[in-house]
């Protein structure tokens, strides 16, 4: 009899023997930057995440940087929007100011910013509207201004995450013809139509105002279509493939991984937090215990990286078993 039970007695030879391990150094903490002044605002369905103002926002990069947390994926809430979401490329913009924030007061902390216009536009899309249709090439012209703008500001990388046609292309021959060669991408490749974005979408306020994204993001149901637009944007020169969500999609982020040998990163998005953390509210899961499992299961399905909610969570939760 073959007994695979041996190397499960006890939890020094599970700890031997253990295949997958999640580091604080796996992690990317999204952070919401608010327009205005005193503003430390909790978001009612994200239990323990905030939006901020630029004025308190030290208050929580004082915290991740003592977690050891080491990168930021940046969000705008603006006060203004347009048709175009011209805030976005303005370099006086919200964005652009907390880029130069943060590199400046601390400059080992590594800076994303999501590059997309959903939260700038006044009709909540992607892009540049041609009546009720996402105009794909008026919105790459757009998305070329804004990486500038980021790269101007001092940003380490941008993430491209529209799904808009010829994104990665059009963000690498904008960054290299201005000089910024060494600034990576990680791209949105596999960007789902899905139902978990909810709770982000009352954080930012990017509620379509009309439709929905179906016609730029992808259909839940389609695996092989993933696999061929993270090769389009293999080969338009991104540097690290996204999947989004992470959860429902593990076996997306385990085909690139087979597949590409890129970084690969998944996105834990808010409604895969949010369900946990109001499970947990109610007594009916162990959160850290769930919360553990869920981002080693997408660990373990091949990703490098993993943008969390949970990341301070997490990093508490590591340090008490150090």
């Amino acid at each position: 009899m073959q007994r695979t039970r041996r190397l499960r007695s006890n939890a020094s030879i599970r700890a031997l023997v253990r295949e997958t391990y999640l580091r604080v150094d796996d992690f990317i903490y999204p952070l919401f930057i608010q327009e205005g002044k005193g503003i430390e605002d909790e978001i009612t369905s994200m239990p323990g995440i905030k939006r901020w103002s630029l004025d308190r926002l030290s208050k929580e990069l004082d915290e991740i940087v003592a977690l050891g947390i080491k990168a930021v994926l940046l969000f705008g809430v603006p006060d203004k929007k347009d048709a175009d979401g011209s805030e976005t490329w303005d370099d006086a913009g919200l964005i652009q100011r907390a880029i130069k924030l943060i590199k400046t007061n601390y400059p080992d902390l590594y800076v994303i910013s999501d590059v997309c216009f959903c939260e700038f536009t006044d009709h909540g899309h992607c892009g540049v509207l041609d009546g009720h249709v996402l105009d794909n090439d008026a919105t790459l012209d757009n998305l070329a201004k804004q990486v500038l703008s980021h790269a101007h500001a001092g940003v380490d990388m941008v993430a491209p995450s529209g799904m808009i046609d010829g994104t990665v292309e059009t963000v690498r021959n904008a960054l290299d013809e201005a000089g910024f060669v060494n600034l990576p991408i990680m791209a949105y490749s596999v960007k789902y139509a899905s139902a978990f974005y909810g709770p982000f979408r009352e954080a930012v306020d990017s509620a379509p105002s009309f439709g929905d994204r179906k016609t730029y993001q992808m259909d839940p149901a389609n695996a092989r279509e993933g696999l061929l637009k993270a090769s389009y944007d293999d080969l338009e020169g991104a540097d690290i493939l996204m999947v989004k969500p992470a959860l429902s999609y593990l076996d997306i982020v385990a085909h690139l991984r087979e597949n590409f040998d890129v970084p690969i990163a998944c996105y834990n998005v808010s409604g895969e937090y949010s369900m946990i953390k109001a499970a947990s509210a109610k007594g009916w899961i162990d959160g850290d215990a769930v919360m553990t499992e869920s981002l080693l299961s997408m660990k373990r399905a091949g990703a490098n990286i993993i943008i969390t909610y949970f990341a301070k969570d997490m990093a508490r939760l590591l340090k008490t078993e150090t």
